[in-house]
Formats: structure tokens, sequence, C-alpha cells
């Protein structure tokens, strides 16, 4: 299975999860390491988006294509077990408390959720952690200017 993430530039050679545990996100709360990445360039795209100004969106941003091996276990989060709220901003604690439980008990390498900025699509989380993540390869990457309408 192939997923996507936009980086800056100069972080793209590796996956860590550190730049997630520096604020806390929608499934990870402050000091959990935790991969975010994409079904699709597009959500990859709007996931980023929504985070940043884009009168100050940074110009060095990289497409990464992550190749997670069909033979490594992928749980899909249950839309039944989320509250209500799940996708509202400021992220709210349930979430992130799903996300940390999956990256500290281990048992599965990816985690699948709905993506709360494009309703159908879906997110895929990688615990960096895991015994496969060493499986997990970045497989190609290249400059990913954004539509210069974008900035208008």
């Amino acid at each position: 299975m192939q997923v996507f993430r936009l980086s800056r530039k100069k972080y793209a050679s590796e996956l860590s999860g550190i730049g997630a545990s520096k604020s806390g996100n929608r499934w990870n709360s402050k000091g959990t390491e935790i991969i975010y990445c994409a079904d699709s360039r597009a959500l990859a795209m709007a996931e980023i988006s929504v985070h940043l100004s884009l009168v100050t969106l940074p110009k060095d941003f990289v497409m990464l294509e992550i190749n997670i091996p069909k033979s490594v276990n992928i749980q899909v989060l249950s839309k039944k077990i989320l509250p209500e709220n799940w996708n509202d901003f400021p992220h709210i604690y349930k979430t992130q408390q799903i996300g940390d439980n999956f990256i500290y008990a281990s048992k599965i390498g990816v985690l699948k959720v709905p993506s709360a900025v494009v309703k159908g699509d879906f997110n895929y989380l990688i615990n960096p952690h895991h015994k496969d993540f060493k499986r997990m390869k970045i497989v190609n990457f290249y400059d990913f200017p954004f539509d210069s309408r974008m900035y208008l």
C-alpha cells in the first residue's frame, strides 16, 4: 500500500514522529511520537493547508511516497467509537487518547482513521516504535510546490 505525506524538505529523508510529538495533534498528545500520512496526495495537501496560513505557506514542501508492505497489519478505527465532536478544532483529548493508546500498546503498526478535513477520506497513522516500522520505507519524494493560485 502506498500512502502520502507532505514534509518540509529538510525533514524528508527520514520518518520519525518527532515533529508531531512537539505539539500534539488530533490523534496524539504532546510527547507522543506518531507519523501522519494520507491516502492521497490531495488529502496530504488539504491536511497541511488547514494548519498553515496560505500567506506564510513555505515553498519547500516535498511529497513523500511511503510503502507499507501488504504483510503489515492495519487496524481500521471504527467510527462507532468516536465521540460526536471527534473532528472539532481544537482537538479533543478523547481522540488524542485513541492515538496515544495505539502507540503505547504497540500491537499494530498502522491505524487507519477518518480525515477530519475531507469527509470520506482517510489518514494512516504509523507507529515509529512498532516492530514493523523498519519495513515501511520512503520509496520516493519530490518537490511539491502548492499551486500559485492558493497564495492569492
